[in-house]
C-alpha cells in the first residue's frame, strides 16, 4: 500500500506532460495496482498513435515523427489517419517545420471535414498564420528563413472563415485578417475585411474595434484632393450610423470633429476639381463645380475661397450661362457677415447645421487660397 502514493505522483506528474497523457485514465485493480484503462492492444493503430502523442508530450518530437511516417504509410486508410497526420503535423512544428505541419493540417481539413480532428488542425493553423502575420519568414529550401510568408498568413485566415464558418475561431481569424491589412495600411483591404466583420459577426465582443478601424482604414485610403473620395462618403455614413446606434462610443471617437474633417475634405476635392477645369480652359465646368459647393458646402473655407474669385470665372462664361448663376456675391456677404458674428461672439455662438445630404455644416481654418 506504500507503493500507492508513489505511483499516483508519477501519474499525475507524467499527465501534466500535453495534452495526449491528459486522455489516459488509471484505475485501481484488486492488488492495489494502477492500471490503465482501455488502453488498446499493443502493435495495433490506435496504440502506435498513443504512443507517438506520449513520446510527443514528453518532448521527443523526432521519434513522434517517425512513428507517424511510418504508420501513415503502413495504414493509409485508417481510421485515425485523421489523427495521426494531425501528431505528424505537431511534430514537425515543434522542429521547427511549421511549412510542413501545414500540408498535414490542409489534408485533415480538405479529406477528413467530419473528423474530431478537423477543428484542432484549423487551431493549428490558425497559429501558425498569427506567426507569419507578426513577421516570421519560411525557410528557403530547409535553410535560412528569407521566404516571405504574407501571402501564407492571408490565405489560411481566409480558409479558416469558410471553412469553419460562425465560429469563435472563425471569428478570431476574420479580426486577425482584417488588423493584417490594417498594419501594413493596406486601408481598402483592411476597409473590407473589417466591413465583413461587422457583418459577420455584428455582436462580437470586438465589434466597436472594428466600426473604429473601419472609419479610420476609409479616412486613412483618402490620399488627397487629387484622388478618389468615396472612402471619405463611407465614413461619414458610418459615423453616423455609430452616432445613432452608439452614441457614447461616437463621442469618445470624436465624431463631430471627423465628421467636420470629411466636410472639409469634400469641398476641397471640388475646388480642386473647379482649379482643374479652369486650367484647361473650361469656365462652364469650373462654374459648375463651384456652384455645386455653394450648394452643398456653403460654410466651407473652400467655398469661402472660391466665391472670392468667383468674378474671374463668370466673365469668361456665356451670357445664357451667367443668367441662371446664383447670386454669390450676396452669398459670399451673408458668408462673411456670419464668420464676423462668430469671430465676436466667439465660439459658443456657433450652431451645427444639416445639408439635405446629413453632412455636418461648420467652418474651418483657411489653408490658402487657390486661384481657378
Amino acid at each position: 500500500m506504500r507503493r500507492i502514493p508513489l505511483l499516483l505522483a508519477a501519474v499525475v506528474a507524467a499527465m501534466l506532460h500535453g495534452r495526449a497523457l491528459a486522455q489516459q485514465e488509471f484505475r485501481l485493480d484488486d492488488r492495489d495496482l494502477w492500471r490503465e484503462q482501455d488502453a488498446p492492444p499493443p502493435g495495433s493503430p490506435a496504440s502506435i498513435v498513443r504512443q507517438a502523442r506520449l513520446v510527443l508530450a514528453k518532448g521527443e518530437a523526432k521519434r513522434a515523427k517517425a512513428l507517424m511516417d511510418a504508420f501513415l504509410e503502413r495504414f493509409p486508410a485508417d481510421v485515425l489517419r485523421p489523427e495521426a497526420l494531425l501528431v505528424r503535423g505537431e511534430a514537425r512544428d515543434t522542429l521547427d517545420d511549421e511549412y510542413g505541419a501545414l500540408f498535414d493540417y490542409e489534408e485533415v481539413a480538405r479529406k477528413y471535414p467530419y473528423s474530431s480532428s478537423f477543428v484542432p488542425a484549423l487551431e493549428r493553423e490558425y497559429e501558425i498564420a498569427m506567426r507569419y502575420a507578426a513577421g516570421l519568414k519560411r525557410k528557403f529550401w530547409g535553410t535560412f528563413r528569407i521566404v516571405s510568408t504574407e501571402d501564407d498568413a492571408q490565405e489560411i485566415l481566409i480558409r479558416i472563415q469558410e471553412r469553419l464558418p460562425g465560429s469563435a475561431l472563425a471569428e478570431k481569424a476574420g479580426m486577425s485578417l482584417a488588423d493584417f491589412y490594417y498594419d501594413r495600411r493596406d486601408m481598402d483591404l483592411a476597409a473590407d475585411a473589417y466591413d465583413l466583420f461587422l457583418q459577420n459577426y455584428p455582436r462580437s465582443n470586438l465589434a466597436d474595434k472594428a466600426r473604429v478601424r473601419l472609419i479610420a482604414s476609409y479616412c486613412s485610403g483618402y490620399k488627397g484632393p487629387q484622388f478618389d473620395a468615396r472612402g471619405l462618403a463611407e465614413a461619414a455614413t458610418k459615423l453616423r450610423e455609430m452616432q445613432a446606434t452608439e452614441p457614447q462610443l461616437a463621442k469618445q471617437l470624436g465624431a463631430e470633429a471627423i465628421l467636420l474633417r470629411i466636410y472639409e475634405s469634400e469641398a476641397d476635392k471640388r475646388l480642386t476639381t473647379a482649379n482643374w477645369y479652369w486650367s484647361i480652359g473650361d469656365p462652364i465646368s469650373a462654374e459648375r463645380e463651384i456652384r455645386a459647393m455653394v450648394k452643398k458646402y456653403p460654410r466651407s473655407v473652400a467655398t469661402l475661397q472660391a466665391l472670392r474669385v468667383i468674378d474671374q470665372v463668370l466673365a469668361r462664361l456665356p451670357e445664357s450661362v451667367r443668367k441662371t448663376a446664383p447670386d454669390y456675391a450676396g452669398i459670399r456677404r451673408e458668408l462673411l457677415a456670419a464668420s464676423e458674428r462668430a469671430q465676436r461672439l466667439g465660439p459658443e455662438a456657433e450652431t451645427r447645421t444639416e445639408s439635405t445630404e446629413a453632412e455636418i455644416i461648420a467652418p474651418a481654418a483657411p489653408e490658402g487660397q487657390p486661384k481657378p
